[in-house]
């Protein structure tokens, strides 16, 4: 196996994340696990330390360069940290020995927040449980049995977990990123940086079998739900039809379900399903059917690697190349306000079902998966499940939960049993 570099081009999905980034959107997601036990940091230090060995694509810090963004090998471990109310808020390097992650605890709960330039949520679960089974190996000698997700800290990382996926996807055709803006949630900003965060604990079997009655995926009802939900706040708030906008929901698409690729860096891509209230009021069923066949369309292999040779293209333009930093971040910043998050009215991102093995998951009762705040979308969503919990978190920099209050209100009234739980001060 190489030796991986000492400095790394960001991949395609990340280089947006230091151009676009602000004070009050710092592009951070979070995963955690809850132990049957207190969390002995000491140990945990020393799990990390192992960790980071095997996963060189998280050993790195961001620097500045005269034409691109770059990360460079960090050597060293930060430091474990007391984990805190208020998750995902920014990050700032020199407070953690110059990484782009930080890892918490919090009696028995282990939590990894990661700045997006280094991951998508995909790596940092694999990351997560590979921290966690470390720890367990050497706090109780636990023997778990390593894979493609939990990975073996014996040996070097191959070079395609740490290789930018995107460019081997791109084909020769691209589509266009034209798109309708969408309807935003209103609010009262927090104004000391306070980031609420709501979660709803949801029995899987009732949600599948709702699921399966109308022959969709749990996330395809779960947002048909958020499109009727957001369609309600939005006619509370404006009672001439005429000038309603769509109703969107952004779905990260995990591109290793496509592609074959191994990165542990980003690769994901996004699809944007919704309604237009203007043609009239949806049910539930109508709901389903345009995100199910919007999904079913744009869900596919062609269309997603469309639609990555669309970006993998911008970024090879000669003009853009030789352009200095300070302009590309100009022109990158215009890009994303232009085709970013004001396409979406909120974002669902779906990690899914995690299985662990026997000799781990008799140590593990609980995962739980934040996104941090969007940079318009003021009331975001994140979802996995563990065991036979759903775990939707979501995460507002607003002081109205009007949209989560809603959304779950749907879901009692649909037969589904929730239990919510809040940092609400």
């Amino acid at each position: 196996m190489k030796t991986p570099p000492k400095w790394m081009k960001l991949d395609n999905a990340a280089k947006i994340y230091p151009a676009a980034k602000r004070r009050d959107w710092a592009a951070m997601f979070r995963v955690s696990a809850n132990l049957n036990e207190e969390v002995d940091p000491e140990v945990l230090k020393q799990a990390l330390q192992s960790t980071l060995r095997r996963f060189p694509s998280f050993a790195l810090r961001l620097r500045r360069g005269a034409f691109w963004y770059y990360l460079e090998h960090l050597e060293g471990c930060p430091d474990v940290q007391p984990d805190v109310n208020n998750p995902c808020v920014r990050l700032i390097p020199s407070e953690n020995n110059g990484f782009s992650f930080r890892v918490r605890y919090y009696r028995n709960r282990i939590a990894v927040e990661i700045f997006h330039v280094l991951s998508d949520g995909t790596g940092g679960l694999c990351f997560l449980k590979t921290l966690v089974a470390e720890y367990l190996r050497l706090r109780y000698g636990a023997d778990i049995p390593r894979d493609g997700e939990i990975l073996d800290c014996s040996v070097n990382a191959p070079q395609e977990e740490y290789e930018d996926g995107f460019p081997a996807a791109a084909r020769r055709f691209t589509r266009s990123r034209r798109e309708s803006d969408a309807y935003h949630i209103c609010g009262t900003d927090e104004k000391d940086g306070f980031i609420n965060i709501t979660t709803g604990i949801i029995p899987v079997s009732d949600l599948l079998v709702r699921a399966r009655e109308k022959g969709v995926s749990i996330t395809e009802y779960l947002v048909a739900v958020m499109l009727l939900s957001l369609d309600r706040l939005q006619r509370n708030a404006c009672r001439r039809e005429s000038r309603l906008k769509p109703v969107k929901v952004n779905v990260p698409i995990n591109l290793r379900r496509f592609f074959p690729c191994r990165t542990m860096r980003n690769f994901a891509s996004y699809v944007n399903p919704g309604i237009d209230p203007r043609l009239g009021s949806y049910t539930l069923d109508e709901a389903l059917k345009a995100v199910h066949h919007y999904m079913g369309t744009e869900v596919t292999e062609k269309m997603l690697a469309a639609k990555i040779t669309t970006n993998v293209r911008s970024e090879q333009n000669p003009l853009l190349r030789i352009m200095p930093l300070f302009v590309k971040n100009a022109a990158m910043k215009l890009v994303f306000n232009l085709v970013g998050d004001r396409k979406s009215s909120t974002s669902l991102s779906n990690l899914g079902a995690v299985r662990l093995p026997v000799e781990m998951e008799k140590h593990v009762t609980r995962m739980d998966f934040i996104l941090g705040p969007l940079s318009y979308n003021r009331d975001v969503c994140a979802a996995i499940s563990y065991g036979d919990k759903l775990y939707l978190n979501f995460t507002r920099t607003i002081k109205e939960p009007d949209f989560e209050r809603e959304f779950f209100t749907r879901l009692v009234k649909l037969g589904i049993h929730v239990k919510i739980e809040s940092n609400q001060r």
